[in-house]
């Protein structure tokens, strides 16, 4: 029973992409002061009933209700602002219409995520651009607030703020998302939909598996008592959630052993001798890193970094955006070479490579093409397994072997990608942001598959649920070249990191009258610096228009890795190369300029 009138209704709606219905006879309420996770399984229809909520979509048929006057915001999963000139253009988009009386709404959604307002969405991360995209969602002071995975890209400072935005939300709020921790600390009521049909609670995800588990029984005894045939689907399902459910203590066990594991490794090697020991102990050595620097102009990423990985260990690697975990991988794995120290690999290392930005799938091929080019066996880690055995693997449907991936929703993709990396044969495995866009279920599956992986593992990632049962110890970076192992959760580490006490920081503040004062510092810099003032903005167009261009070519030319996968190869390269470079005199722009304020 509603206790209060609903902000938005619906009623009866249907919509159908293709032949088959996405939902039929749908219904639910949205009241103010409503905090709604919306699950399912990815291509159930989320996203798409979000753009329904929002207008953005018409429904086949529907009675659609909407207080009148209320403010709906919608912010999709994908980045739909690319045009915009900078991130502040992002942000001011949001307003109904563009009033420069409101531009303080900006400043301080800009203050509050810390977005570097004056960049370009084309040289902009994807959580800068998430970030200016949920600062749009947020100016207009809406109502409702509409959500498709908010915490993508995002580091942990900002996702905190999110949930402290969410909690404080005086409207209501639906949002789509795969973090389950931030869903247990946002959400107070569940839509659950599944298989066309909208399941609703009153309570919040931390609810959900034993809710979901009562339904699919209950659906299951139904269909006995009908005396119907059970759908196997249904069945299977129900089967492989409570079994999934049911080895996730027996994961964690395990886990905490190869935890406890590494605490005596870490003792062992100490802080001070890392020379190689001969014997068993060196044979199961992967990487071993000794007092390692980085830095890109005079920002230091890594700052006299040592440690030794050894075989089995599962290393996570957290921190904010822009800390340098990516390149700390590089690192580790020799693809850049330190400015000081030495990295060393072990022997035999077969790697295998997750980066979903990075792995291009062809959208006319078909799924069963995409893993299998010729026959219907696929080899996966040793073992010969039919195409739609490992197909289903990974919870796609038989039905879906022949149908091609431009059909897919984005967290399928994703899923066939994980599909693809994790078939081929290999001992050390890295994950560059496998979680984003996939369904809870996805995420439970990914989990089985690790903890089954006998090799070495290193993952970045976000997602603190996911790194707690996956990763055997994490490494912490700062943002300031310093890197601290952490053997434990990082829900553990979180609260350590919390608690300690706070440096107090030097802050720059930046003054309205600076034009005339900023030529006279200017003046005062070294010939050198005024000089790279001057080439640098130059040096950095030229380099935008080389990543353009590579990307275009490889956006164009799906079948270029199937038919010159050396072009392919150099071409990859050469865009790591220019990024790079491009990412360092940026920097160096930055501290100049930043030099030049504080010469005043």
């Amino acid at each position: 029973m509603i206790s209060q009138p609903p902000m938005i209704s619906v009623k009866n709606a249907k919509l159908t992409f293709g032949i088959k219905p996405l939902f039929v006879g749908l219904e639910l309420n949205i009241v103010k002061g409503d905090k709604i996770c919306l699950v399912g399984r990815n291509g159930s229809g989320k996203s798409t009933l979000l753009k329904v909520l929002s207008s953005v979509l018409e429904p086949d048929e529907a009675e659609i209700y909407v207080e009148p006057g209320i403010k709906i915001s919608y912010m999709p999963q994908e980045a739909d602002c690319l045009e915009q000139q900078t991130l502040r253009d992002i942000v001011l988009s949001g307003l109904e219409k563009y009033d420069p009386s409101l531009e303080y709404k900006a400043d301080i959604l800009i203050n509050s995520f810390n977005i570097k307002q004056n960049q370009a969405p084309s040289e902009s991360s994807g959580g800068e651009i998430k970030k200016a995209m949920l600062a749009r969602a947020l100016i207009s002071d809406p109502d409702v607030l509409l959500l498709d995975e908010p915490t993508n890209h995002l580091d942990i400072e900002t996702i905190e703020k999110l949930e402290d935005i969410i909690n404080n939300f005086a409207g209501a709020v639906v949002v789509i998302s795969h973090d389950k921790m931030f869903l247990n600390h946002v959400s107070k009521k569940t839509f659950w939909l599944d298989r066309g049909l909208l399941y609703t609670n009153n309570k919040g995800f931390a609810f959900f598996d034993e809710w979901q588990e009562q339904i699919l029984e209950q659906e299951i005894i139904a269909q006995k008592y009908l005396n119907k045939k059970i759908d196997e689907e249904v069945e299977w399902l129900h089967k492989g959630v409570t079994a999934r459910r049911k080895r996730n203590q027996g994961r964690l066990r395990r886990l905490e052993a190869l935890r406890a594991e590494r605490r005596e490794q870490i003792k062992q090697v100490g802080s001070v001798n890392l020379e190689i020991e001969t014997g068993e102990l060196k044979s199961k050595l992967v990487i071993e890193a000794k007092h390692i620097f980085k830095s890109y102009g005079p920002r230091e990423l890594v700052k006299d970094f040592s440690i030794r990985i050894m075989r089995g260990n599962r290393i996570g690697i957290v921190g904010p955006n822009g800390a340098g975990k990516t390149t700390l991988i590089k690192l580790l794995t020799k693809k850049i070479a330190p400015d000081a120290g030495f990295v060393r690999m072990g022997k035999n290392l077969t790697e295998a490579y997750f980066d979903q930005n990075r792995i291009t799938l062809n959208p006319k091929k078909t799924l069963w093409k995409t893993l299998c080019n010729e026959g219907d066996h696929i080899w996966v880690r040793g073992h010969w397994r039919h195409v739609v055995a490992y197909l289903k693997d990974f919870l796609f449907k038989p039905e879906q072997a022949d149908t091609p991936v431009s059909t897919l929703s984005g967290g399928e993709k994703n899923r066939l990608m994980l599909a693809l990396a994790l078939a081929q044969e290999s001992n050390f495995l890295v994950l560059d942001e496998p979680t984003n866009d996939l369904d809870m279920d996805t995420l439970e599956l990914l989990q089985e598959v690790l903890d089954e992986y006998e090799g070495t593992i290193l993952i970045v990632s976000h997602d603190r649920d996911f790194m707690d049962k996956v990763a055997t110890s994490l490494l912490y970076m700062k943002g300031d070249g310093t890197i601290y192992e952490h053997v434990g959760t990082y829900t553990a580490l979180l609260e350590k990191l919390k608690n300690m006490p706070q440096k107090p920081q030097k802050k720059i503040q930046v003054k309205n009258e600076v034009k005339q004062e900023k030529q006279n510092n200017i003046n005062k810099l070294s010939y050198k610096d005024k000089r790279l003032l001057e080439v640098l903005p130059d040096e950095i167009n030229v380099l935008d228009l080389k990543i353009k261009d590579i990307e275009k070519i490889l956006s164009e030319d799906v079948d270029l890795y199937t038919r010159d996968s050396k072009k392919f190869d150099e071409l990859t390269l050469a865009l790591d190369e220019a990024k790079r470079q491009k990412d360092e005199k940026e920097t160096l722009w930055l501290e100049i300029e930043m030099k030049a304020e504080e010469l005043g």
